[in-house]
């Protein structure tokens, strides 16, 4: 069995990693977590600071905040021990962090886990290829009305992948309350809706002259970020070092 820390096991991604590993055999067993907020008792220690873990690791999953990260990130390279970072909301100086941290050790870096999004994210470049500009482009996503930051991570990282389709870097606009003018060409709009349990919706609408076509995701639970997590550290534990993404956990699963 390896030996898994989770940052952030006081969280709900962190609670359903724990019911993940408990009720499926990942081949993992989790020897601690990090988390200073943590309140529910758990049959393994949870420790505040990362710079308190006393225990040996093989890898790490961290779903927890940017802070959060950068302390689990010195951590890992501090020890060479790989890492699965999913949180989302980094500073550009974070992401190069992450970035040069993985020239030493192997990190796997994704704004989703789900499967599902990650194939999103390809038809929808696979969209903005074949109708080019002629369509307007507008995301709209839903979560539950606990979540911080808007627009989520798997909405940023669904534009990136309009951006890297025709290689332009279409001007985002959240929102559209604050504008008083007519929508741009090219601009990519968000709308990020907060309320109730929903685990996450996302859709990328293509709206042009008189058709729409329409790519959507909903997760029901939160079990699907949370096995797509371990698929991805059961994937770092064969590199040495490097920076991958879902789309390199995906092709490698196809061939």
């Amino acid at each position: 069995m390896k030996k898994l820390l989770i940052n952030g096991i006081g969280g709900q991604m962190g609670q359903a990693l724990t019911k993940a590993i408990s009720d499926t055999d990942h081949g993992f067993e989790i020897v601690c977590g990090v988390d200073p907020y943590c309140k529910t008792e758990l049959p393994f220690p949870v420790f505040a600071s990362a710079n308190d873990v006393d225990l040996p690791v093989d890898v790490v999953i961290d779903f927890s905040v940017p802070k959060a990260t950068e302390d689990i990130l010195v951590f890992c390279r501090a020890n060479k021990i790989p890492a699965v970072i999913c949180t989302t909301a980094l500073s550009d100086a974070l992401i190069a962090a992450i970035s040069d941290a993985s020239k030493e050790i192997p990190i796997f870096r994704s704004g989703n886990m789900s499967l599902g999004v990650n194939l999103m994210r390809v038809l929808v470049r696979q969209a903005r290829q074949t109708l080019g500009d002629a369509f307007d482009i507008e995301i709209v996503e839903t979560h539950h009305n606990r979540k911080k930051d808007a627009p989520s991570g798997t909405a940023l990282m669904l534009a990136e992948a309009i951006r890297e389709a025709d290689g332009t870097n279409h001007p985002y606009v959240f929102g559209r309350s604050e504008k008083d003018r007519r929508r741009e060409p090219g601009e990519i709009g968000f709308h990020s809706i907060r309320g109730g349990t929903i685990v996450g919706q996302h859709e990328v609408r293509f709206l042009g002259q008189d058709e729409e076509i329409s790519i959507r995701h909903e997760a029901y639970s939160k079990q699907v970020f949370a096995s797509g997590a371990l698929k991805a550290a059961q994937y770092l534990l064969t590199k040495k070092n490097g920076l991958f993404t879902m789309e390199d956990l995906v092709s490698e699963m196809l061939n």
